[in-house]
């Protein structure tokens, strides 16, 4: 019966976040300019969303790959990456020198107070979100080689070119 209920669960959390999209929220990028994660939401262009963390291994693994395919995503399918830093008040002064170290591309935004993280019920990190016209098309959490094949054909998916 236990994993009945633990099975059902899962199933309304995963159709649930599938429905949602982003809040009202405004975070600060690297440059202390703030921006509202909604305007996300009436873009149309497909928006990859990943929480991360400096001291997060795996999170930094999947940025990393990520970065290596990402100017190819981006000529075929216009896709955007937001990276949204949890790190908070102790950790957040090694977040702008880590992006520049690996010299990522994203976007990236400092979610300090979990205030996004909270909204959009995520738990831990990594987690990623492929968001098309408004909607949660995709989204994983934790990180294995190779994911970031599975996050594009759902990109490639989401605007019809699969």
């Amino acid at each position: 019966m236990l994993k009945i209920q633990v099975f059902v669960a899962f199933l309304l959390l995963s159709f649930a976040s599938y429905a949602q999209k982003l809040p009202n929220v405004t975070l600060k990028d690297l440059d202390g300019k703030s921006i509202n994660m909604s305007k996300y939401n009436n873009s149309d262009k497909p928006i990859i969303v990943s929480f991360w963390a400096t001291w997060c291994g795996p999170c930094v693994k999947e940025l990393t790959a990520i970065n290596e395919v990402y100017a190819s995503w981006q000529k075929e399918t216009g896709v955007e990456l937001v990276a949204v830093s949890i790190d908070d008040a102790r950790t957040k002064a090694r977040v702008k020198p880590q992006v520049k170290g690996k010299s990522w591309k994203y976007t990236v935004v400092l979610d300090e107070n979990q205030e996004l993280k909270r909204a959009l019920n995520v738990g831990n990190v990594p987690y990623t979100m492929v968001i098309y016209k408004g909607k949660v098309v995709y989204s994983h959490s934790s990180y294995t080689p190779g994911i970031e094949n599975e996050i594009y054909k759902q990109v490639k998916k989401a605007i019809g070119k699969s």
